[in-house]
């Protein structure tokens, strides 16, 4: 150890003078403790900054320091803790009893009571007065008795039947007309 750092106090200690020399009523921003850290103690190490940010959180998570606004100050014991953003927590009941606790639940779905009596069946209900089902009608069934007649006489037998042939209609077919070359 060098004969120059003996004489120095803790970075705590050097923190809360500075703040105290300050005096600032809003508090000391990390800037203005270092800048009266270097003048009051003169010759300090390399990594000042690292230190002097390392020990203001700590001081600020032990509670020796409050930080609001990027300021540093002392705790005041008489004033209410600060609000940060967001929601308040909701304010505990006192006159609560301690709450039993619950038994542990496992996972999923519960299982059936074997003992519980069945549901009785849902009864339907007729879809309006048409008597028809509701929703899309089932596709018909092709015949599969009586004479094998071809594809082409299948359509054609359809297309009578509907008054339209099924599928994209043909394409119109312009008649040619005759050139002669001489």
């Amino acid at each position: 150890m060098a004969t120059g750092e003996i004489n120095k106090p803790p970075y705590s200690q050097m923190i809360i003078d500075a703040i105290e020399a300050l005096n600032e009523k809003k508090g000391s921003n990390k800037s203005t403790i270092s800048k009266h850290i270097e003048s009051t103690h003169g010759n300090l190490p390399a990594g000042h900054s690292t230190l002097l940010s390392h020990h203001l959180n700590k001081m600020k998570e032990n509670g020796e320091l409050v930080f609001w606004k990027n300021n540093y100050s002392k705790p005041d014991p008489n004033a209410p803790p600060r609000r940060g953003r967001g929601r308040p927590p909701k304010p505990r009941d006192l006159q609560q009893p301690a709450s039993l606790p619950t038994p542990v639940r496992s996972r999923g779905r519960p299982p059936k009571d074997p003992n519980a009596t069945p549901k009785p069946p849902k009864v339907k209900v007729s879809s309006g007065e048409s008597g028809r089902p509701r929703g899309r009608p089932r596709k018909m069934a092709r015949p599969t008795g009586g004479l094998a007649v071809s594809d082409t006489k299948t359509t054609a037998v359809t297309a009578a039947s509907t008054g339209k042939p099924r599928g994209r209609p043909p394409k119109a077919k312009v008649p040619l007309a005759e050139v002669s070359v001489q």
